[in-house]
């Protein structure tokens, strides 16, 4: 970790006088420098993309997938490391889906490999929602391609819709796999997933830090309160607009109402951690007067936590928090529910 010279610790030092108990004292305080004043590099910046099929009126599903990768080419410039599509994406929008076993697939297959040659094209992760089969059952399922055009990975639709599975899609298995790819361990959810909550709590406690979630319909709230409830970046990739990054606190990166475009392609920083607040809110202002414009604290006063975010390729916010013995928010609540088990008197 680098320390900053003396006149700017000197100046840290009369600017945090000001900052006092008072800097505490409003919903979301910000501690620290903004980002715009930031200078080097992010020791762990991601760029996410997503796109919508909004305005797409597609008669077959090959005509959807031209218009699909068209959309995507609009996401090249900004080199994305990921991009993610909505729930079965060749054919939502079609009037009349084709059977499932004329299109499902196990493995790459003719749709898969449109979209792996994109990924090997682009050198980028791609998640793509589609049927696939298995052992003679079909499933509503988001293939993870990687940067090479391999296939690494399969999520499977933990809770169809009634009409789904009335229509041959069987469920996935309870536990969801996370995948760990170059830079981030990331899980899926599909749609329906968040009308139930636990596969997103599953893949918190399997070290998601984020989770994309292709859907039919746009989620609104509900996506938000997944994220904080399991402080980890949620992507959205949906039918209609607007679909949404949401942050490990909850609250909105960037949505695809910004000009209309239907797409997203945004710099994520996951260099950050939430904390609760209480016992360590004493702690924050020697934080900052040490690391200065490498680290920012915001606080959420009402909800009583707060995320340290580093600002610095030098400065990694685990080692800041071991630093000031303080720990992250899962840890705490992890030790709790030990407790609680241990304890806990049972009639």
């Amino acid at each position: 970790m680098k320390r900053m010279d003396a006149s700017r610790r000197g100046f840290l030092k009369s600017a945090s006088t000001g900052l006092g108990a008072a800097s505490l004292a409003g919903a979301h305080q910000v501690l620290g420098a903004p980002s715009d004043r930031v200078r080097g590099g992010l020791a762990r910046q991601v760029w996410l993309a997503s796109i919508t099929l909004g305005d797409f009126q597609p008669e077959t599903y090959q005509q959807n997938i031209e218009l699909i990768l068209g959309r995507m080419e609009q996401v090249v410039p900004y080199k994305p490391d990921i991009v993610c599509l909505p729930e079965i994406a060749p054919f939502m929008k079609l009037r009349k889906r084709p059977p499932l076993a004329q299109v499902a697939e196990q493995g790459l297959g003719p749709i898969t490999r449109r979209f792996a040659e994109f990924a090997r094209t682009n050198r980028c992760y791609v998640i793509l929602p589609i049927y696939t089969k298995e052992s003679g059952r079909y499933y509503n399922a988001a293939v993870l391609i990687d940067r090479e055009g391999e296939h690494a990975g399969e999520y499977r639709k933990i809770y169809p819709t009634v009409g789904e599975m009335e229509n041959g899609i069987t469920p996935g298995p309870t536990d969801p796999p996370v995948f760990e790819t170059d830079f981030a361990v990331i899980g899926i959810q599909i749609c329906f997933d968040l009308q139930f909550f636990n596969g997103f709590k599953r893949l918190g406690e399997k070290g998601a830090e984020i989770v994309f979630w292709p859907s039919a319909y746009c989620g609104g709230r509900a996506l938000n309160a997944v994220a904080w409830m399991n402080r980890f970046i949620v992507v959205a990739s949906t039918r209609f607009d607007p679909a949404k990054i949401c942050d490990i606190d909850g609250g909105d990166i960037a949505d695809t109402a910004y000009r209309s475009r239907h797409w997203i392609c945004e710099p994520i920083n996951l260099e950050k951690k939430l904390i609760k607040k209480w016992p360590h809110s004493a702690k924050f202002e020697d934080i900052i007067k040490k690391y200065g414009r490498a680290i920012r604290i915001k606080v959420h006063e009402e909800e009583v936590w707060a995320v340290v975010e580093s600002l610095s390729s030098d400065v990694r916010v685990v080692d800041v928090l071991k630093e000031f013995d303080i720990e992250e928010f899962r840890a705490q609540n992890d030790l709790a529910e030990e407790m609680y088990r241990t304890q806990r008197v049972h009639p």
